[in-house]
């Protein structure tokens, strides 16, 4: 595998995402689906955590190339284009979720997926964790919550993050940092309202 300046990391011969989204905007609309491919699951996971509903992070998924087809004219030639799909989800879930309410319900029946362990407890025990992460993850103020997705699901660096959301490297690590100590406490405070 190899790292351009201009994508993702990619297999000898194959195209980099930044030359397969010059030549989406120079109208091989066709090429979409390719980045589709490479991206989806992964905006699919960053939605779904900050949703917490499947059909929404699915909803948004599609928003989000829907949006890479209608603004390809702004993507600029040797521009990377994890940085610049990563603006586009951004800015459709802001405007997906403005005026409405910060914590978004869980789908009701929507099982959760669970851990292959050999041990039934285990993953009774891992699902129950998770549930009270993703719970504790929904308490968090809408900023905290998007900074910690960003930093630990996009895959972007503290660099592209900062440049995101207009603020320093160092901002961001300290973002992150209050973020993760906040998401402690509420996960903690979770673990004792469960055990009560």
């Amino acid at each position: 595998m190899s790292v351009t300046g201009r994508g993702t990391a990619r297999a000898p011969g194959e195209t980099g995402d930044g030359e397969l989204m010059e030549r989406v905007r120079e109208g091989d609309l066709a090429l979409a689906g390719e980045l589709f491919e490479r991206h989806s699951k992964r905006l699919y996971h960053y939605f779904l955590r900050a949703t917490g509903a499947r059909a929404a992070a699915e909803d948004l998924v599609q928003e989000v190339f829907v949006r890479l087809l209608k603004y390809r004219h702004t993507f600029r030639d040797g521009a990377e284009f994890t940085p610049w799909m990563w603006t586009l989800a951004r800015n459709a879930a802001v405007d997906r979720y403005r005026g409405r309410p910060e914590e978004l319900p869980e789908e009701e029946g929507t099982p959760e997926p669970v851990a292959e362990t050999p041990d039934a407890l285990a993953r009774l025990e891992g699902a129950e964790a998770r549930r009270r992460l993703r719970a504790a993850l929904e308490r968090l103020p809408p900023e905290k919550r998007e900074v910690l997705l960003l930093a630990r699901f996009s895959g972007l660096r503290y660099e592209r993050i900062g440049e995101l959301l207009g603020v320093s490297v160092g901002a961001v690590k300290v973002r992150v940092h209050r973020a993760l100590q906040d998401l402690k406490r509420t996960y903690l405070a979770e673990t004792e309202r469960g055990t009560a």
